[in-house]
């Protein structure tokens, strides 16, 4: 395989889930629409309940509680920011499929601002899924990163 087919192929595996990331939140934003002029507490409970969580722990409790302060609007507002989240990854997706530069800048940036986060909460509690999170994030930046600095190389090189 050449470089520009393997950076192809690393573009758009990243893309895939950066689209998969945006479908699943706007899959996300629908639900909640389907909760207007519903109990919201019950569907959490028959949630917990589905996953055979203890709704006396911690997370569920929290769950359950978030869903009491749930109004009509305030899902509305959810799912309007679940729409945009989603549009802007979908966005990024088809640039980083398309191999579009803005798009690996963005990848990079977006990916980048979550690493000091990622960090902290990995600093708090020790999980696997924070290592795999903080992980996966970081791979994918670096290699936007590499892409992104061999693309200016070549085109510096092409001009000398």
């Amino acid at each position: 395989m050449t470089d520009d087919t393997t950076t192809r192929s690393g573009l758009k595996l990243v893309a895939l889930l950066e689209l998969t990331k945006g479908v699943l939140v706007l899959a996300a934003g629908f639900g909640l629409l389907t909760l207007l002029h519903h109990d919201a507490v019950r569907a959490a409970e028959d949630l917990v309940d589905l996953f055979h969580l203890n709704p006396a722990s911690r997370t569920p409790r929290i769950f359950i509680a978030a869903a009491a302060t749930l109004t009509d609007a305030r899902l509305w507002m959810l799912a309007a920011a679940a729409l945009g989240y989603s549009l802007v990854r979908m966005v990024e997706a088809t640039g980083l499929w398309l191999s579009k530069a803005w798009a690996e800048w963005f990848g990079a940036l977006a990916g980048g601002i979550y690493i000091p986060f990622e960090i902290y909460e990995l600093a708090m509690k020790v999980t696997w899924l924070r290592v795999g999170v903080l992980a996966v994030n970081a791979v994918i930046v670096g290699y936007l990163a590499r892409e992104l600095w061999r693309t200016k190389r070549a085109r510096r090189n092409r001009q000398v």
